[in-house]
């Protein structure tokens, strides 16, 4: 049996031997190489369509005050002069109410009226007070002529004298409250009485808020508005111990709203604090808001830039930088016509930030006021990566 096996063992090898030595021969195929895989190129272009739609905006790369400058917060306030709640002199019932929050009024504008019956009484007063008037003053002319005359007593003229002077002072007196209450003593004296008095605004201003309502009872403890007068708003800032040395009244302020920084603003600073400001290691800084005032409401929170020097660094919005693959770049306009914009993308290394500017320095030269994307910068990163992977 043995020797029957062994030709059918011999072929078997032989053959295995063959198919080895032929799958060597073949030459190996090259791999594939993987769909989709190709270097992102470092230009993109956009239609001018595509630019309006995304709401990409351009601009160039400024000199910014960032390095020599101390970053402080604080918040808007107006000062108490500028100020004021609008009450009754007395007590009474809201009759009428013609202002709003929100609303602009001038100083001396009617805000409300406040009805009273108690006020024809002091008008009933006054009227009789000028009836009496006119007869001590009669009277006081008729004793001088008799006096003159030797026909009366000189007495009889002093008496006269001092009752004139007392309703006079009387009368003044009534002429005076009169007039606090807003109402007129010469029209008292024509013989018209109100019993409503207008409640007018002691400053100009905006209305702020309104506490009171028609119906409402009032007296002179019970505000019924708020007047705020915004155009003499001023920072408070909040500076470290360590930068105190570096502030100085007269020194300018860059301070933007620290809910929207897309708006920059200015002040100058006309008073430091000598105390710490609360129980914080933290320095009050007062300063005057100057130009336009805009959009700014007492209380709102702000990030501010004190200036303490004039060097000048190159610097970008800071939305105009993007990051991929953990490098920094900007997009510089390299060809533009009506139809098509085509960008550069180029790697910056940045440097201090603030008031929503950094400071950039770019990894090659750039042609003096080149224009790049200040806003919606990741759209064009976006279309670029896309195309590139289109590709």
């Amino acid at each position: 049996m043995k020797n029957i096996f062994k030709p059918y063992i011999f072929l078997l090898a032989f053959t295995g031997l063959v198919i080895s030595c032929k799958q060597q021969d073949k030459p190996k195929e090259e791999p594939k190489e993987a769909e989709g895989a190709s270097a992102v190129t470092n230009m993109v272009s956009l239609t001018a369509s595509q630019l309006t739609t995304a709401g990409i905006e351009l601009g160039t790369i400024e000199m910014k005050n960032l390095a020599t400058a101390i970053k402080a917060n604080g918040l808007l306030s107006v000062p108490n002069q500028n100020k004021a709640l609008v009450t009754s002199v007395t007590n009474g019932t809201i009759r009428t109410l013609t202002v709003q929050p929100g609303s602009y009024v001038r100083k001396g504008q009617v805000i409300a009226t406040i009805l009273n019956p108690d006020f024809a009484q002091l008008q009933q007063q006054s009227q009789t007070t000028q009836a009496q008037l006119t007869l001590a003053q009669q009277e006081y002319q008729r004793q001088k002529e008799l006096v003159a005359g030797n026909a009366a007593p000189l007495k009889n003229l002093q008496k006269a004298e001092a009752e004139l002077a007392a309703l006079i002072s009387v009368k003044r007196s009534q002429q005076m409250q009169l007039s606090a209450l807003g109402i007129s003593p010469s029209s008292v004296n024509s013989g018209r009485i109100v019993t409503s008095i207008p409640v007018l605004a002691p400053i100009s201003g905006t209305v702020s808020e309104v506490s009171a309502q028609i119906g409402s009872n009032v007296d002179a403890s019970t505000p019924i508005a708020q007047i705020v007068n915004n155009s003499q708003l001023h920072l408070d800032l909040f500076v470290f111990e360590k930068d105190l040395p570096k502030v100085k009244a007269g020194q300018r302020i860059h301070f933007t709203l620290t809910n929207s920084a897309g708006k920059e603003y200015d002040a100058q600073i006309y008073s430091i604090g000598t105390a710490f400001a609360s129980q914080s290691k933290t320095i009050p800084v007062h300063a005057v808001v100057m130009g336009d005032k805009t959009g700014l409401i007492e209380g709102m929170n702000i990030t501010a830039i004190i200036s303490i020097g004039n060097a000048v660094l190159p610097a970008v919005p800071t939305e105009a930088i993007v990051s991929n693959g953990g490098q920094d770049y900007i997009f510089v306009v390299k060809k533009q016509d009506a139809k098509e914009t085509e960008f550069e993308r180029v790697p910056v290394a940045k440097g201090v930030a603030d008031i929503g500017f950094t400071e950039i320095t770019p990894v090659k030269d750039l042609k003096p006021g080149s224009m790049i994307v200040t806003k919606k910068t990741f759209f064009v990163l976006a279309k670029m990566v896309n195309t590139g992977e289109e590709e």
